[in-house]
């Protein structure tokens, strides 16, 4: 986070415009992690100390690693867990809901099996990705002048409207999920985003669809 008798910088702000990458997310302290919190909401790090304050940037993507369980095999076809439910529940408790608040894309990726992991991969290469990427960004550029991740709630309003079964299937997400306010609005911003990259001017049911399943914990 930085810090110091005489204020530096920390990670936080190195990785200011880039991505902060957290392997093992649970074996952080948690007060590490909480922390995080002020930068993921606001894009700077304010470090205090007796003699002065400094404020740094730091508006990164953050992007976090963490096991499904303690022993690491829970859901493993070689059913070699051996966890309890309440250690699954306690190391998943070390990332808190409020920090689960801010991270948009929560996803599960299970063990691969053999023949799977050994077949030559036949999916879209990163450079037609990074095109349709591209495309994207200058779209959300061209529509609001700023990408859909710096979108404010005004702004979101006007530029993240979804249709009328699309407004309808995310009123019965926050009933269901008891979404906050906050989780509302990032669900949007995705949502837009999935519309954006797949060429479309509306926000359908299905995009909605799509950006409440990535927010997997919360569905859990």
């Amino acid at each position: 986070m930085g810090g110091g008798g005489n204020p530096r910088p920390g990670e936080v702000s190195l990785a200011h415009h880039g991505v902060l990458f957290l392997d093992e997310f649970p074996e952080f302290d948690r007060k590490v992690l909480e922390v995080l919190r002020e930068p993921l909401e606001s894009g700077r790090i304010t470090i205090s100390r007796a003699a002065r304050q400094a404020e740094f940037p730091a508006r990164f993507q953050l992007v976090a690693a963490m096991n499904p369980c303690p022993c690491g095999y829970l859901g493993h076809p070689n059913g070699k867990c051996h966890c309890t439910p309440d250690q699954v529940a306690r190391y998943r408790g070390r990332i808190s809901g409020p920090l689960l608040d801010r991270i948009d894309l929560q996803i599960e990726v299970p063990a691969l099996p053999e023949d799977d992991l050994t077949r030559k991969a036949s999916g879209e290469s990163s450079a037609a990705i990074r095109d349709r990427v591209e495309v994207a960004y200058q779209r959300q550029q061209a529509r609001q002048n700023k990408s859909n991740t710096e979108l404010g709630t005004k702004e979101i309003e006007c530029f993240c409207e979804p249709d009328a079964e699309g407004a309808q299937l995310l009123k019965q997400a926050i009933g269901r999920l008891g979404l906050s306010a906050r989780a509302y609005h990032r669900i949007l911003k995705v949502a837009r985003t999935i519309a954006d990259l797949s060429n479309n001017q509306t926000i359908s049911s299905r995009h909605i669809a799509e950006a409440i399943q990535y927010r997997r914990f919360e569905r859990k």
